[in-house]
This record gives structure tokens, sequence and C-alpha cells, in this order.
């Protein structure tokens, strides 16, 4: 089956078509997306503004056309934190329904998790024993961890990269003070969590997932993309200390210059290393693996389970 996997997320709204089998890899066959940073649409009381709506239903509108084209049997559309945490969320759903037939479907935070894990799992095998799994998205920071193919505990706080840095560094480069608060906040968030995390066991793998973990990844020195998926790629906390002050003095621009960041990610790629370095500080992590899944590839593994049962 071709399917078309649909993600509105937080910055980007991303279609990735892939030709799934049961039992076999999902190879991608296309992918369009397009950076709307849709929470930066949101007014005063929290509801995405007309302008944003608008912005979202033309592009479903337009990645519906082109998984059509594409051949695609089936589209899988869904929305992570900036739809779910809208106070007109259902209003943006049916907006969006009505102007062209797609069928978003919000994600809670835990599933976004569980899936993202099933992501990992999958990619490192059952050999590599309990997984702890980091995400961090636009809006949220996913963590999970277990043995098996679901984990046993699934954790998304509101720690997202773009998030944070709306909310807490409004300069650029950001005020020293700006960034000591934020430091604060983020690693009092993360230690609530902590002690659960720990209790299913130590890991023996620990994966981070995102963009933002394989941005941070190259700027620490880790293979480049164009050496493919299966160059194995690392981030240290050593490393990932030392980087956050070089980045808390980079205004955007200079950071748009580091290997592996995007100009439209660099603004964002601070509150990132901040979020990454406190959880693996407080999680005891030395090193992380990057993996190349993450949650568009669990919502595709999840769908190709489902027809492997005759569902």
């Amino acid at each position: 089956m071709r399917l078309g996997v649909l993600d509105v997320g937080s910055n980007t709204v991303h279609l990735l078509v892939v030709d799934a089998y049961p039992g076999a890899h999902p190879w991608p066959a296309t992918s369009h997306k397009r950076t709307l940073r849709l929470a930066e649409h949101l007014d005063a009381a929290g509801s995405v503004r007309s302008d944003g709506v608008d912005a979202l239903a033309t592009f479903v509108a337009e990645a519906a056309e082109v998984a059509e084209e594409q051949g695609c049997q089936e589209l899988l559309a869904f929305a992570t934190s900036a739809v779910r945490e809208a106070s007109n969320g259902e209003a943006v759903l049916s907006a969006v329904r009505q102007r062209t037939g797609v069928d978003l479907q919000v994600l809670p935070g835990d599933d976004e998790a569980r899936l993202t894990f099933l992501a990992a799992r999958r990619w490192f095998g059952w050999s590599a024993g309990r997984l702890l799994v980091l995400d961090i998205g636009g809006g949220s920071l996913e963590l999970s961890i277990g043995i098996d193919e679901e984990p046993d505990v699934a954790f998304s706080l509101l720690l997202g990269a773009g998030r944070l840095t709306r909310e807490r560094l409004r300069h650029d480069p950001p005020h020293p003070r700006e960034v000591k608060d934020l430091r604060r906040l983020v690693r009092a968030e993360v230690a609530e969590i902590v002690r659960p995390l720990r209790k299913p066991g130590t890991p023996d793998l620990v994966v981070g997932s995102s963009k933002t973990f394989r941005s941070l990844a190259r700027v620490a020195g880790a293979a480049p993309s164009s050496e493919g998926l299966y160059v194995q790629r690392v981030l240290r906390r050593d490393d990932l200390a030392a980087l956050v002050p070089r980045l808390a003095r980079m205004p955007a621009a200079e950071r748009a210059r580091l290997p592996g960041v995007s100009v439209e990610r660099a603004p964002q790629l601070l509150a990132g290393a901040v979020v990454a370095e406190a959880a693996m500080d407080l999680l005891e992590v030395p090193v992380l693996r990057i993996c190349p899944w993450a949650l568009r590839e669990g919502i595709i593994l999840r769908r190709i389970d489902r027809m492997a049962a005759g569902r």
C-alpha cells in the first residue's frame, strides 16, 4: 500500500509518502513540506488566528492533492502540540475538514511519545534492550522508556524548542538572564519525571529523535545527512554542555551558518540545546544515539501492523 502521512507540527507541516508492506521496511517515495510556524499564529487567548487557519487549510489541500497524484491509497493526517493546545483546536480541525475534506486527528502527548518509541524500537531492534527515547519538538518534549514495543511509561512536557524560544528568549542573542531563567524552568520541569522514568530500570540504549537532536549532533561533529541513514551518529552530554553557552552568545543568523542548522530552525536551536542538556544531565545520560525515525514513521509502522492484522 502507498501511504501518505501528513504531520501538522508546531513549526512545519510535512507530507511523507511511503510504500508500506507488512514485514518490510517502509520505503519513502516523496516528501512535501512547508514551514508554517502554526504556533506563532496564536492570539492572546491561545486561539489560532484566521490567517493561521487559512495557511494551514491551504497547505493541507495542497498536500492532499500531492498524495492523490502520488497514488496514495490512504492519507493519515494528524496534528500535534500546536493544534492540541489551541483554545479553538476543534474549530481549526472543523475548518480544515470543511475546506479540504481531510480529517486531521489530534494526537495526545503521551501517544506522540509512544509512537516515537515504536519507531525507535523498530529501528534499533530487540538487541538494543531497554530503550529510553527523547524527542524535542516545536511545542513539546516527549520521553519514554521500555523494553517492549510499547513503553512502560511515556511523558509529554510543554518544553518544545519553538515554544520556549517564543516565550522565554525574547532577544537575539538572548540576555544572559533569559538563558539562566530558561535553564531553571526546564530543569525543574524535567526533574519532576526523573523518578518515574528511572523506575522501569536502567536503559541499555538512550535515543534522541527529531530534527533538534539531529542538528545538535551535527553541530557537535556527527556525520552530515549526505552520508546516509545508516551511519552511527551520537550526541555527548559533555559536548552539549560546551555548546549551550556558545549558542547563547550567537544571534540566530550566526547559528544558521553552523553545519546542519537551517535558517528556519536556527532561532530555536539554543532552547532545544538547553532542553537536551537538562534531560541528559538529570537522567544521567552521557551519550545518546540519534535515530533517523521518529513520529511519522511510528504512525506508518502502526498502520502496517494493522494491515498485517487485517484491519
